[in-house]
Parts: structure tokens; sequence; C-alpha cells
């Protein structure tokens, strides 16, 4: 107790001789350092201002300028300080003969835990130099502090209710479903924990080696194949490029160093200049410049203190809500997905590639959510709901035990889907309905087994290169589809050749001419690259046909407009069988082709294509917003197109109508099958083919168990014939009527 007291007492006499020297640098009249105490702003030192008032002024987090400082995290220069909203006049200081004010915040762990500021009778702002020169003393106090136990280091993490109450944050649901763990930040933050160097030179070498890391990391960066040609990805390099060049930068790193910091203190110093700058900036282009500034002194910064890796490098150690900017579709991969519950970005969108595995994963993600770095820390606990597009940070208990109690009831539900594993799905009159889901990834194949589904009804061949950063070669293609057909055993695969382009696209496949499509969902797409790009084709065809060897293979080719495409595509795998044979390779038992049904166009032609068909899937994603020229990714649109409108389920009956004759098998795919409302109207037009998400595939048959297929067909048929002012109400009541729970 002793040596803190005399720690405490050395510190006083410290901050006492700060202060002295600080306003004679500065050729200020006043000089002040605030320290948080028991949450409130306490004057523990000051030149200038009233002795007696030091320990006794005391200001609120937030209240005065002192306290907006130290909310905000920000620096303030004044020419006139009683001018500012946030002025909060302290009689017994002494100050009202002061005019300019600057304040800089002392920060520790990235929170304030103090103010430091200078006044003077003179209205003048302060130099840039000046204000550099406080923002290093605020350092230095920081770690002087931190040595002397002046703060509660809790306390000061605990700065505002923000960081400590219960908060709800709103964003874009990304991917739906319920999750809970404790938060983890992607990209780690990092403490610094020496401000002043004992070695200058050390120091510059060792950011000078830093320089040249990040340089040559920007560099790999734009040589990968991935930032190749053109579009956005080029820009955000250049402008990478232009900063980890620009001297004026690494010169004011290099002169905080000479200044007497280390390398990590130099770095933060610049970076709160830019900060600063950043608040004063209204252009939004020029904004996000001083963003990618940030990123740069993040990825400095992680290099100079070896701290490199991302959480996933350490692993999770238990269930845990992921915090980031925005992520890859790799890296989310390189998490435990046991451990990873849920994911969070402060941007994202429902067309990025992470989004699309998330989705296949089963994982929820809200997008979109701002304020995250101020409100949340690592290790706070968290409840995602990705149905409502809200995350609660530090629930209330009442909170957390409603979250749970739904949370329960999910899980029960899925208990009572489990336990129809091994049933087969009959309808009440005995018709068998072909139940199968749809998988992407190798990681989502054990789901047959668990779900008891029928097989999978759409592989999705594109994750394998959304994931990589150039094309997959053939044989990871070919041990990728092998993999797949071994662990589905007897059950069949429907392989849906590469669907690129439109909201997926691959940056080392852009367009010849770089162009820059206005409506990707009807552009250079799907079948269209692969036809035009046909070595794509041929690669995926020949890998296709050589994983499938003494097996049936299930070909789809994806967004066909035209006979003639589906025929062109036919060709190019006759091409690689031929050579096959040629090469005397083992070649598939049996090839059914067939077509992915999303382009209205198509259904006008079936006559045609269906005789050479073994199957057709009905895409509902992609039809529904062709059929209403809606896009999908749309917020204001998302909700506006309802998939029980009589105009989609009249084209799906006459999809049937069109193939009726030929022995075509016809699926519905897409998330229209996998709700159970929309799967009973389905059923009621005569689809008994679907292929939905895994986490549905429970809930749909146990669905079908419950239903009469004369009686729900004749219900469609006669709403179909004069629909109802809302077929969903009134689906909905017939479903309720007779104990069908369509939740």
């Amino acid at each position: 107790m002793h040596d803190v007291m005399a720690s405490r007492s050395h510190a006083q006499a410290k901050l006492n001789t700060v202060v002295d020297v600080i306003a004679e640098g500065l050729n200020s009249e006043v000089c002040s350092i605030y320290l948080l105490r028991e949450g409130m702003l306490e004057l523990f030192a000051t030149k200038g201002l009233a002795q007696e008032a030091v320990h006794v002024t005391r200001m609120a987090i937030g209240e005065g300028l002192v306290g907006t400082i130290a909310q905000g995290n920000e620096t303030l220069n004044l020419a006139e300080a009683a001018a500012h909203p946030d002025f909060s006049f302290r009689p017994e200081t002494g100050e009202e003969k002061y005019h300019s004010f600057a304040g800089v915040p002392i920060v520790r762990r990235e929170r304030a835990v103090g103010v430091l500021c200078v006044q003077h009778a003179d209205p003048r702002r302060y130099e840039e130099v000046e204000i550099e020169a406080l923002q290093t003393v605020a350092m230095v106090l920081s770690e002087l502090i931190a040595n002397a136990d002046l703060v509660d280091e809790e306390a000061a993490a605990a700065l505002s209710p923000e960081m400590t109450g219960p908060q709800r944050l709103t964003g874009q649901s990304l991917v739906k479903g319920l999750a809970a763990g404790v938060t983890v930040f992607h990209q780690p933050r990092i403490t610094i924990e020496h401000v002043m160097a004992e070695d200058r030179d050390a120091e510059l070498q060792r950011v000078y080696l830093a320089f040249d890391k990040m340089r040559e990391q920007i560099e790999k960066m734009a040589a990968q194949a991935e930032f190749g040609v053109g579009g956005e990805h080029e820009e955000v390099l250049e402008t990478y490029k232009m900063f980890a060049y620009d001297e004026g930068w690494s010169r004011r790193i290099i002169e905080a160093i000479d200044s007497g910091l280390t390398a990590e203190a130099a770095i933060e110093r610049v970076q709160q200049r830019t900060r600063m700058r950043m608040r004063q900036i209204d252009d939004p282009l020029l904004a996000d410049r001083m963003h990618d500034l940030e990123d740069l002194s993040n990825r400095l910064l992680r290099i100079v203190s070896g701290q490199m890796g991302t959480a996933a490098s350490m692993g999770l150690r238990q269930d845990s809500i992921l915090i980031a900017r925005n992520l890859g579709p790799a890296e989310l991969l390189e998490y435990d997905k046991r451990r990873l519950k849920g994911v969070v970005l402060e941007e994202g969108s429902l067309t990025a590639h992470v989004v699309i595995v998330a989705r296949a994963m089963g994982i929820p993600v809200l997008g979109r959510v701002r304020g995250l770095r101020a409100t949340v820390r690592e290790g706070d606990p968290l409840l995602l709901d990705g149905d409502q597009g809200i995350v609660t940070v530090r629930p209330l208990p009442a909170v957390a035990e409603a979250f749970e109690a739904r949370f329960a009831k999910n899980k029960e539900r899925q208990a009572a889907y489990a336990a129809l594993r091994d049933v087969e799905p009959f309808t009440r009159d005995g018709t068998r309905i072909k139940v199968m889901m749809n998988a992407g990834l190798r990681d989502d194949m054990p789901n047959l087994a668990l779900t008891g589904a029928d097989g999978v009804g759409l592989f999705r061949t594109e994750f394998q290169f959304l994931v990589s950063a150039t094309l997959p070669a053939r044989e990871r293609q070919t041990r990728l589809y092998r993999d797949v057909l071994d662990a589905a055993g007897d059950k069949p695969v429907v392989f849906r050749t590469v669907d690129i382009g439109g909201d997926k696209v691959l940056p080392y496949l852009r367009h010849n001419d770089g162009e820059i499509e206005e409506n990707p969902a009807m552009g250079w797409r799907a079948l269209r690259v692969a036809l035009e790009r046909d070595g794509l084709l041929k690669v995926q065809a020949r890998a296709l046909l050589e994983a499938t060897a003494g097996r049936t293979l299930n070909v789809m080719f994806p967004m066909v407009s035209e006979p003639w495409e589906f025929d062109a595509a036919r060709a190019v795998f006759d091409g690689q069988l031929r050579f096959l044979k040629q090469q005397k390779k083992l070649l598939p038992e049996a090839i059914r082709y067939g077509v992915m049904l999303e382009v209205p166009a198509l259904a006008e032609q079936l006559d045609i294509i269906a005789p050479q068909l073994s199957f057709l899937s009905i895409g509902t994603n992609d039809l529904t917003q062709f059929l209403f020229a809606a896009d999908r990714s749309h917020a204001k649109l998302a909700e506006r197109y309802d998939w029980l409108s009589p105009a989609i389920l009249r084209f799906i009956r006459r999809v049937l109508q069109g193939v009726a004759g030929h022995n075509v098998d016809v699926t519905v795919c897409g998330e229209m099958g996998g709700r159970r409302l929309e799967a009973l109207a389905l059923l009621g037009i005569g689809i008994h083919r679907l292929s939905i998400t895994p986490a549905s595939v429970g809930p749909i048959k146990e669905l079908v168990r419950k239903v009469d297929l004369a009686e729900i067909g004749e219900a469609m048929n006669g709403w179909l014939l004069s629909p109802p002012p809302n077929l969903r109400e009134a689906l909905t009541a017939w479903a309720l009527e007779r104990g069908i729970d369509c939740d």
C-alpha cells in the first residue's frame, strides 16, 4: 500500500512538472490535466487555473469541452472556447479570462482515461505542430498513469453507458437465424504497451522494415490474379499504393520517432492526426480515402508489433460471434465452424461472397451495423437476431432469457425434425415426395446423413471458384466432385455447372473490355459466361466426367434462355467425352442432363427442349426477380413481391404442363421450397420434388406427412382460377383449419 501511495505522489509531482513545461513550451497561460476517477474527469494538475480547484473540479463524461474530448476520443482546437456549444463554465477555476482552448485525449487501450488541455488569453488556434506535441505528451502520460495506477483501467473501459450497459444495434439481415456468443474481433486490437523509445535508431529500423513489408504485401495483392484487371479493386489498390508510398505519411511517422516515441506510438500518433482530419472532411470520397489510410495504419501497426494474425489463427475458445468490417469467404472458412455461431459486419451486402458462403454454412449474418467498435468490446456477450436484423450487446438477464426461450423453441423443433431423419416423406394419401438438399461445400455433405435428405438436388460448383484467389485447377475440381459423390454414397447429386457473374463476380474473370454492367443480374453470367469462356466449361466438364467414372453423372446448366444454349453446353461435354474415350479413361455409367429454368423465356420453348432433358429445376430465386423485374438484393423490393403470388404459382404450374408426357423430373430449387406455407402451395400445384437448404429438410418432411394432395390440389386449383385478394392469408387460414402449422 505504501508503495502505491509513494508511486501516486511521485506521479502527481510529475504531472505538476508536465503542466509547467507544456505551458511554457507552447507559450500558453494555462495547461491542465484531467484524469478519470470514479467515472468522473477530475482536475489533477494545472498551471494557470486556481490551485484550490485541483481534485475539486470534476466533470462528467460528455460534459463541457473536457468531457466532450473524453467521450468522443477526439481533439479540439478552438480560437474561442465559449463559442463551442459544449462549453461549460466552472467559476472555481478562474478560467473566464481565457479565450483559446486546445485539448487532446489521454488514451489507454483505445479508451480515453483523461484529457490534456491548454488555454490562452488571446483568441488563437494552436498550430498543427503544437497539437502534435500535445498528442505526444498525452501518449507519454498514458504510460505514466497506467504505471502509477492513477486511474482504474476497468473504469476507463467502462467510460460510457455505450460501453457498459445493454445496447441494441440494428443492421441489414444478410443470413437469417439466431445466435448467441461472445464478441471476437476478426482483427484483434493492438495494445501499445511502450510509448517512449530507448533506442531511436532501433525504432527507425523497425519502422523502415515494416514499411518495406507493408509495401511488399500491397504489391503482392496487386499482382495476385484476383486483383488482376480493371474494376474498383484496381482503384482501391491505387489508393493503397499512393498512401503506402506517401512521403508525407512516412515522414510524419519518422518525425514522431525523432521526438522520442516507439515505432508503434509514432504510427498511433500520426493515426490520431488522420482521425482528427477525417472528422473535418465533408467530402465522402475523400473520407473514404482517409479510411484507406486508417486501414494501412492498422496494417503497419500489426506488422511492426508482430501481431499479424486474425482471430482465426488463435482459435475460438467458446461460442463466438465474429465482428469485422468486411470479410472474404476464404477468411470465414478459416474459423472453427463448431464455435463460430454468427457474424456481424460493419459493411457487407446481400450479394457479398462471404454471405453466400455463410448462408451455405448456416451461419446468421448481420451487415451494415454502424458504431460497432465504439459499442462492443472483445468478450462482450452478444445476441444476434438475423431474422429481425438486431444485435443486442451485453443483454439484460430478462432479454437473454426471452432470447434463450426462442432459441430453445427453435432447438426443440430442430430435435423433432431430426427425429424424422430416417422417415420417408409420404403424404397422407400415400404419395412419396422427394425432399433433397442444396450444397456447395465439401463440409455440407454430412448434412445429407443428418437430415435424411433424398440426395443433393443442387450442388453449386461456383463456391470453389468464389473462395479461390485464382481459377481452381482441374485436379482440384475433380477431387472435390469425387469427394462429394463418395460422401453421398448411393444418393444422387446434381452438379450445376459454374454459375458466376451477376451477384457472384470473380475478380479473376472480368469482361475482356472491362465494361461495368449496369444490370448484372440480367447480364454476362452463368452459362453465358461459360459458353464464351469455353475453356472454363471444358475444364469443368472433364473434371465432372472423370470424377463420376463408373457412376451416374447428373449435370445441370444454369440460366438457359434458349434451347441452342443447352445444345452448345452439351456439345462441350460430348467433346470431352470423346477425348476421354480416346484416352481409354473410365467413363460415367450414365449421364443425365438437365437445365435450370430461371429465365421465363425458356418456358415458351419447353416442347423443343424437353425431349433432350432428364430433369428440369425451377430456380425460384432468380425466376421471381425476372418475372417481377425486381432486383432481389434491393432493400425496398426484397419484401414487395410475394412467392405466393398467383403469377408465380400459375407460371410454375404451366412449366409442369409444358413437360407433361416427357420423362422429365421437375424440381423446385430455392428458398421458396424451404418455407412451409410456400411448400404447401407447391405441393398443391403438382410439385413432388424439392431441393432446399439442409435446415429446411426436417420442417418440410414434417409438413409433407400432414398433407392430403387431392385436398390441397383442389383448393389451389380454385384459388388460381379465381385468385382471392390475398392468397397467402387464404392458404394460411386453410392450413390452420387442418392443424397444419406453417410458421
